[in-house]
């Protein structure tokens, strides 16, 4: 009786623990690389609705209201201080889920009888694949 009591006593050994500390460790990773997709997913979505949002809300009404589309050196800003657009940030620009600002030409180099909204992606320069690949309006 006494060498069961031992055994209960006993607790966890080293193995046992490394084994558990692994088997956390590979769970960890499997959701780090699940999560870390997604997000990045997350952000492509977001930014494409943010160029719907930015040729509907904004470019169009501002033509409908003005009768012309915004010059490329008025751009976005030009949106914002009519009041078609609300800024996304303290510093009064509408920005990107990668923290850059929105490009705005006109007339645009994808459309050229129209404009362009630009989303230069993660990396915030023109060209790129995946995460980093340009998002333009359609």
């Amino acid at each position: 009786m006494k060498r069961n009591g031992r055994a209960a006593e006993r607790g966890m050994t080293l193995i046992e623990i490394m084994v558990v500390i692994t088997i956390l460790g590979l769970i960890a990773a499997a959701v780090a690389v699940n999560v870390v997709g997604r997000m990045s997913e997350a952000r492509i979505k977001q930014a494409k609705v943010d160029i719907s949002n930015i040729t509907n809300n904004g470019i169009d009404a501002y033509k409908v209201s003005k009768g012309r589309f915004p010059t490329s050196e008025e751009g976005i800003p030009a949106l914002i201080k009519e009041g078609f657009l609300k800024p996304n940030s303290s510093d009064g620009h509408l920005k990107d889920p990668w923290g850059h600002d929105y490009v705005y030409l006109y007339p645009g180099q994808a459309h050229p009888d129209s404009y362009d909204v630009k989303s230069y992606g993660a990396d915030g320069a023109p060209g790129g694949d995946g995460e980093n690949a340009d998002l333009v309006n359609y």
